[in-house]
């Protein structure tokens, strides 16, 4: 199985002054194609730092990160801009959709930035709400849409590059139990379809419905799992 994440003893220190704060120290992980992992960790940990690297919207003090065969651990800021639109698709706890625009055009966001042309655009990202059951919503704001929609907008938008990898970053933080789960059954369909997945949260419920849980203490990884419904299936 091929590899889509490597982390070759990454550090991550910030420099406050004289004074230099060490947030990961050391971070070797391996991530398969068609992975679903989850990353834990307590607050302080170093998760958000790791998401931040894994992301390409921050780069580590030393050691290696390679993306689907790239070295991105010294690239420029406008590779890492390219990388980013092309190789990673990312779904965050506040949506961050565009509140002019509809459905259809913030899912069609990135093909824009990919110089992809309109039509093709809007019927890429007609497909991709289609896809997380969207598609008679198209026409309809953020604000004319609930909490579950406004997230099901999001993670149309982050698959329509057909990207590497997918990034959450507490998707479900700001919805309630049962919105929640129907997101998680979103990704492990989206898993299912043959994606990698790799989500960050604190809830130990969400994390469940990974396939491999990764914790993170003191800017080490403490624990490195796969399910237990894995396991069992291989035994």
């Amino acid at each position: 199985m091929s590899f889509v994440i490597l982390l070759e003893n990454i550090n991550k220190s910030y420099f406050l002054g004289k004074n230099t704060l060490p947030v990961l120290k050391g971070i070797n992980l391996e991530i398969n194609k068609n992975e679903f992992v989850a990353l834990m960790g307590p607050s302080g940990s170093g998760k958000s730092t790791l998401m931040n690297i894994l992301g390409c919207l921050d780069s580590p003090t030393s050691g290696k990160y390679t993306l689907s065969g790239h070295d991105v651990s010294r690239m420029e800021d406008n590779d890492l801009a390219r990388v980013r639109n092309q190789e990673i698709g990312f779904v965050f706890q506040q949506f961050n959709l565009m509140p002019r625009l509809n459905a259809l055009e913030n899912v069609a966001i990135p093909l824009i930035y990919a110089g992809i042309g309109k039509k093709r655009r809007e019927e890429k990202a007609m497909q991709m709400l289609e896809k997380v059951g969207l598609g008679e919503r198209y026409k309809h704001r953020p604000n004319e849409l609930s909490g579950g929609q406004c997230q099901r907008v999001a993670i149309a938008r982050a698959l329509v590059n057909s990207p590497s990898l997918i990034l959450a970053d507490e998707p479900t933080g700001n919805l309630d139990s049962k919105t929640s789960q129907e997101i998680m059954d979103i990704f492990k369909t989206i898993h299912s379809s043959g994606n990698t997945v790799v989500l960050v949260t604190h809830e130990e419920d969400i994390a469940e419905n990974a396939r491999r849980i990764v914790r993170l203490r003191d800017g080490l990884i403490e624990s490195d799992r796969l399910h237990s419904e894995v396991l069992a299936g291989q035994a």
